[in-house]
């Protein structure tokens, strides 16, 4: 099962203990996956098709929850996926299906079919509480998320531009700030950042998956600090070599063209020491010499024998 999977699976086992949130809920499922239906002689029904168990399960809870009236499933396979099949869920008594649609604000009290699920003034989403519960729905029934240990994206899929533009207002709500992107001919709600994922996933309610998304989200920050560790201490490492094979090449240079004896018995000290080992730290090689050198003096002798090598080179000076 994916994470996606798993989060709606987990929404789909809570179920609010307020009408109205449960109202809430279910107006988000009905305007991204339902369908009202009209007969010749104005009979109303309700269908939602999803293709999702869980989600079909949750509209015949939250139905029977609060407006206790039964409902029809069917399930068919989807035409073009031939695999994945889609469940239906039908509200086929006109007056429940009145009841479902007045109460959601999805039928108005003269019968016109609209939908006025904006942020100010609306009863359907006027309390926080009813907004998670909005939120919730909205993801059930066209949301998605991605596999937090590859990246983080979590989206919501509207067919127009007004519905996205509300669930992108009642985030908002939330302080999380959604981004809205057309794709194809879908308007699409999505959240990109880790921080902000985790304040949906909260805002939801899906507290169990919000623990498994930070776990993950520690381990790969834990794993990054690792790797970063590790790439500077290479990166050190291979500084260091590189550095200690330019001063052998100096060294040996300044040997076979003018020889030691012209030098400092300081610079001759550490040169021969850095011969002696090529693979020692300055700190190491200051260690060794009579008497101690501290890092600092070390690196110093052995700029101006590098110094001293470079001027050898420029002026295609040979031993006498």
């Amino acid at each position: 099962m994916s994470f996606s999977s798993r989060i709606k699976e987990e929404l789909s086992r809570q179920l609010s203990p307020a009408r109205h949130c449960q109202i809430a809920e279910i107006a988000a499922i009905l305007s991204l996956c339902g369908r009202i239906q009209i007969s010749g002689n104005d009979h109303y029904s309700i269908k939602i098709h999803t293709e999702n168990v869980t989600v079909a399960r949750k509209c015949f809870t939250l139905l029977k929850k609060t407006f206790n009236i039964g409902t029809d499933i069917s399930i068919r396979r989807n035409a073009h996926l031939g695999k994945n099949r889609i469940y239906s869920v039908c509200v086929k008594q006109h007056e429940d299906a009145l009841r479902v649609l007045r109460a959601t604000k999805l039928l108005s009290e003269d019968g016109e079919i609209g939908e006025n699920l904006s942020v100010v003034g609306n009863v359907v989403v006027q309390n926080p509480c009813c907004r998670r519960a909005f939120l919730r729905g909205a993801f059930l029934a066209s949301g998605s998320i991605s596999d937090p240990e590859k990246f983080y994206h979590l989206e919501i899929v509207c067919a127009t531009e007004p519905k996205a533009k509300q669930i992108q207002s009642i985030m908002a709500t939330f302080s999380i700030e959604a981004k809205i992107v057309i794709r194809k001919r879908y308007f699409v709600v999505y959240i990109k950042e880790g921080n902000q994922i985790v304040d949906m996933l909260n805002v939801m309610e899906a507290h169990l998956s919000l623990m498994e998304f930070e776990n993950i989200r520690i381990l790969k920050e834990m794993r990054g600090n690792v790797n970063r560790q590790v790439n500077c201490e290479t990166a050190n490492i291979n500084k260091t070599v590189s550095a200690a094979l330019k001063q052998v090449d100096d060294i040996v240079y300044i040997r076979d063209t003018i020889g030691f004896e012209s030098l400092p018995s300081g610079l001759v000290q550490i040169a021969r020491a850095r011969l002696e080992k090529p693979e020692a730290t300055l700190k190491e090689l200051g260690e060794d010499l009579e008497p101690p050198v501290g890092k600092s003096g070390v690196n110093h002798r052995l700029r101006k024998l590098c110094d001293m090598a470079e001027h050898l080179r420029e002026q295609g000076t040979g031993k006498q």
